[in-house]
């Protein structure tokens, strides 16, 4: 795998041992600390829009990472809101979607 955590994009060998995980190729700690993740519980910041009424659609995110196998459920309960003007940068949209104890927050104003 290519490690994302820095522009030098690492590549990256991961082996399974019986002490857990073995990474090499990378240049610096945070490179293995990646490859562990990804290989055990990977997680994906959402980016996504949000209908406002009478208005134009407001770009959300989610304030950490979310687990990779609920994106998709993520984006549905997103797809069935529409909000009421006006939404302020940093208001949630969405407290603690689906259980994860992430929110999901305004990142545009729309007056």
């Amino acid at each position: 795998m290519i490690c994302i955590v820095c522009p030098m994009g690492c590549p990256l060998s991961v082996e399974k041992t019986a002490d857990g995980f073995k990474v090499s190729g990378n240049t610096c700690p945070r490179g293995e600390k990646y490859a562990i993740a990804e290989c055990t519980a990977p997680t994906r910041t959402l980016t996504s829009i949000v209908p406002v009424k009478g208005k134009d659609m407001v770009s959300v995110k989610s304030s950490a990472p979310l687990p990779k196998e609920k994106i998709f459920d993520c984006v549905n309960v997103l797809a069935t809101i529409t909000l009421d003007a006006p939404v302020k940068v940093g208001d949630i949209i969405v407290k603690d979607i689906l259980g994860t104890g992430v929110d999901i927050v305004a990142t545009k104003n729309i007056p």
